[in-house]
């Protein structure tokens, strides 16, 4: 019997719950469960549609909701004629919540991934006010380091070749457990315990967390990979205070300035955010030229939708048409230098994971074409002489 399907949106954290949910309901097709998101109201609007047509799609199955709209919108949710049950976020992953008893069988069938998510932190202790996430993940919490490495250990043994660390907020691993040690520390761990992982990379990290054992494995250690995407939100300083963020513009330009010159092939991603209220013209330029000065390829850009309950939500709005029209410029700020680098990239030897649909991620994470390399070497990394092949 197939697995239950499991709709998945939103981050990768919810990309690695999905997984472990998947493992609990092998063998129970006659369930599915939609794993959502509420970072934003666009995000809940795209919950609301996923359950509608998983409903459609699975009429006689049994239909659950968890994730953070399952906490953030408890009501409407569980108030849809399509839901059959909610699960707390903190109860996703116990067999209790799907009517299973004792412990986990195991890893089912290996995932059809190449790159392995792990979470290895939950929650948040900040709060930035334009921020729900809080509401729907609770304090923050860390996996142990031991629990960090069986779950390695096991992705491992199933074939994948990359490690991807994520959490709500990754850089805050390791503040609730005993000694609190630091990110550097479990990076530091998993790169001695498993000296045959070729590829570890690192969700998206705050910048104001960096401790200095995370700083000189991102700057030096060839097993990280050359990829850092920031929590930024913004490139205006009063903006910037008035989220409640813990970084300066300058900070942020003398973080990458730093791993910059000890690494200078390393690609800066970052999170922003578009149209937050109060924001002026002049504000909305500085975030602009963050995006040009800063040189990021990897971009986020989240248009701001209030969320009611933060304070972000009580602040002066903008009009929706200014808000998008902001969210679209950046968004062209990050095409242009992205395309800027990529055509750098081209006529260069990259080492690249071949995945499905005839393309994979170079350690950059630039996505590459590889034609040549058929679904059947997933987890092979390969040698790739970039000569206009390149995907934007």
């Amino acid at each position: 019997m197939s697995a239950a399907p499991v709709i998945g949106l939103g981050c990768r954290l919810n990309i690695a719950e999905g997984e472990r949910i998947r493992e609990l309901l092998a063998g129970r097709s006659d369930h599915v469960v939609v794993n959502s998101c509420s970072v934003t109201s666009e995000a809940v609007r795209h919950t609301r549609r996923a359950i509608r047509r998983a409903r459609r799609d699975h009429p006689r199955a049994r239909l659950l909701v968890t994730g953070c709209a399952a906490e953030t919108e408890r009501e409407a949710l569980a108030a849809m004629p399509e839901v059959d049950g909610l699960i707390p976020n903190a109860l996703k992953l116990a067999p209790a919540s799907y009517g299973l008893v004792g412990a986990p069988r195991g890893p089912g069938a290996a995932p059809a991934r190449t790159r392995g998510f792990v979470a290895v932190q939950n929650g948040c202790d900040h709060a930035c006010t334009f921020c729900i996430i809080p509401m729907g993940r609770g304090d923050s919490r860390s996996s142990t380091i031991d629990a960090v490495l069986r779950d390695i250990e096991a992705q491992l043994a199933r074939g994948v070749a990359e490690i991807v660390l994520t959490g709500v907020d990754v850089t805050a691993w390791g503040t609730d457990l005993h000694g609190t040690p630091r990110l550097g520390a479990l990076v530091a761990a998993i790169l001695d315990r498993f000296p045959g992982l070729a590829r570890l990379r690192l969700s998206s990290l705050d910048g104001a967390e960096i401790d200095p054992q995370l700083f000189e494995l991102l700057a030096g250690e060839p097993r990280v990979m050359p990829h850092l995407h920031l929590s930024l939100q913004h490139g205006h300083d009063l903006i910037l205070k008035r989220m409640k963020r813990r970084h300066s513009r300058a900070q942020a330009f003398a973080l990458v300035e730093r791993l910059r010159a000890r690494r200078p092939d390393i690609a800066i991603g970052a999170d922003l955010i578009a149209g937050f209220p109060t924001e002026g013209e002049e504000h909305h330029a500085a975030n602009l030229s963050l995006v040009r000065d800063l040189g990021v390829v990897h971009g986020h850009v989240f248009p701001f939708s209030p969320r009611h309950g933060t304070p972000a939500a009580r602040m002066p709005q903008l009009a929706g048409e200014t808000i998008r029209r902001r969210a679209t410029e950046l968004r062209s700020a990050i095409e242009v230098t992205r395309g800027a680098w990529l055509a750098s990239l081209v006529g260069k030897r990259l080492r690249v994971l071949a995945e499905r649909g005839g393309t994979g991620y170079a350690e950059n994470y630039a996505r590459v074409a590889t034609p040549a390399h058929s679904p059947g070497a997933l987890a092979t990394i390969i040698p790739a002489t970039l000569e206009g092949e390149l995907l934007k």
